[in-house]
């Protein structure tokens, strides 16, 4: 497999990281714990996603030193997440409950027809502007609200495919899902943000 394409800045924290540097180490938690969190809160609850993703950090000190860049650091990372979590929930015998059927929520089915396409889309129409309602922040903590709301395997799936941009295939590694699955997790994800945004700019409620 060839190595995955960095950027400088990624490739400078890589061998900043493998050299030690307590900066650079400082750095990557900061960058990119949220988004490891998001990927364990699709296996494990709030508290025991923390724990598992502070004890990666101690895990990368020496595991980055075997890192080969075959992915983004980003996306090794996340499956070393992934596998912890996966490993926890196996010496526990627990098991990941994620509803894959394809039926849509009840309040969503009649928007939709056959082919799963909107049949009455959302109306998305401002009497102000996206712009002006982001930075009132009425429409941002709305939707914060809503993210949180979501089941924690919609809301993981929406966050590493939309929010920290991996692509598909890496998004199902991760989540050890198929790429079925995943379409059905993202467009239940859609369809509640979609409509949160209809219902937000008709009546100005959350």
């Amino acid at each position: 497999m060839d190595k995955a394409v960095h950027t400088e800045s990624e490739a400078a924290l890589i061998d900043d990281l493998k050299r030690g540097d307590s900066l650079a180490y400082r750095k990557a938690v900061r960058d990119y714990s949220p988004a490891m969190l998001s990927v364990a809160r699709f296996y494990l609850d709030h508290s025991s996603a923390e724990e598992i993703v502070q004890d990666c950090w101690v895990t990368v000190i020496d595991a980055i030193q075997k890192f080969e860049g075959r992915s983004g650091l980003k996306t090794w990372l996340h499956r070393i997440v992934a596998n912890r979590c996966k490993n926890t929930l196996r010496s526990s015998n627990r098991e990941v409950a994620t509803d894959f059927s394809e039926s849509l929520e009840p309040e969503l089915a009649n928007r939709f027809n056959s082919t799963g396409r909107w049949d009455l889309p959302p109306k998305l129409k401002f009497h102000e502007s996206a712009d002006t309602l982001m930075e009132k922040g009425a429409l941002s903590d709305c939707l914060d609200k809503h993210l949180s709301a979501l089941p924690e395997s919609q809301r993981s799936a929406l966050m590493l495919y939309e929010a920290h941009q991996h692509k598909s295939e890496d998004v199902c590694n991760i989540l050890d899902i198929s790429a079925s699955n995943l379409r059905v997790l993202l467009h239940r994800a859609r369809q509640r943000i979609f409509l949160m945004v209809e219902t937000f700019q008709e009546s100005g409620e959350c």
